[in-house]
C-alpha cells in the first residue's frame, strides 16, 4: 500500500526518534530539493514533530557567499548557483556540528529581504538532539559538497510539481522586490538551471518525499 505523504514524513520522523532513543546520538538530517520546493517549510514541519526545543534548522542558504563579493563579477547574475556558495565553510559548521565537542556552535542564517547571509545567528548548543540542515547541493558529487553525506545520518530529497515549484518561486521573487517579469525570468532561467543540476543528485538521497 502507497503512503500518504504525511504517513511517510510520520514514519521518517518516527524512524529518526527511535535511532535517537537507541543511540543517545544527536541526530543530523539533510533535507535536498530544488529551488522552491519549500525545503524551509518542510523542515520546520518536522522540527515541528520534533519534543519541543530538541530541534535547531541550520540552513545552507547562510553560506550565500555576500553581495559584496558577487557585484561587479559574473556570479552576480546566478546568485544561487553551486559556485555562488561558501561551500568549505559549510562543510566545516556540519564537522562540527557531528562532532559535538563545543558547548555551541553558533551558524549563519539567510536574510530575504536583505538577500545576505547574517553572522552567528543561529546557536547550535550541545545539547541539541537533533539538527535539520536544508538546502540545494548536499547531495552534489563534487567537492567538498560529496562530503557531506558522511556527516548526516540522513537525507531527504523533496519534491514537488515543477507547476507548484515555478509559481513559488515567482510569487518569492515578487515579494522581496522583482517585477512580475523579473521574477518570471529569474525563474525560469538561473532557478531553472539550478534546478536541472539538483534534479540530477537525487538517487544520492535516503528517501524522497512527496511535499506540498
Amino acid at each position: 500500500m502507497l503512503l500518504t505523504p504525511t504517513e511517510q514524513i510520520s514514519q521518517l520522523i518516527s524512524s529518526l526518534t527511535q535511532r535517537a532513543d537507541a543511540t543517545g546520538e544527536r541526530q543530523l538530517v539533510g533535507i535536498i530539493g530544488a529551488p522552491g520546493t519549500g525545503k524551509t517549510t518542510f523542515a520546520e514541519y518536522v522540527a515541528n514533530q520534533l519534543p519541543a526545543g530538541s530541534c535547531v534548522i541550520v540552513p545552507m542558504d547562510g553560506f550565500h557567499l555576500a553581495n559584496a563579493i558577487l557585484e561587479g563579477s559574473p556570479l552576480r547574475n546566478r546568485k544561487g548557483a553551486i559556485d555562488t556558495f561558501d561551500a568549505h565553510g559549510y562543510v566545516s559548521l556540519l564537522e562540527r556540528i557531528r562532532r559535538g565537542t563545543e558547548d555551541v556552535v553558533y551558524a549563519p542564517s539567510y536574510r530575504r529581504g536583505l538577500e545576505e547571509p547574517i553572522a552567528a545567528s543561529i546557536a547550535v548548543p550541545a545539547t541539541t538532539r537533533y539538527v535539520i540542515t536544508e538546502g540545494n547541493y548536499l547531495l552534489s558529487p563534487n567537492a567538498p559538497w560529496n562530503r557531506i553525506p558522511e556527516l548526516l545520518d540522513e537525507t531527504w530529497f523533496v519534491e514537488v510539481s515543477q507547476e507548484v515549484r515555478i509559481e513559488r518561486l515567482i510569487a518569492r521573487h515578487e515579494q522581496y522586490g522583482m517585477t512580475h517579469a523579473e521574477a518570471v525570468a529569474w525563474a525560469n532561467t538561473t532557478d531553472e538551471v539550478n534546478a536541472r543540476f539538483v534534479e540530477t543528485t537525487k538517487s544520492r538521497a535516503d528517501q524522497t518525499v512527496k511535499w506540498w
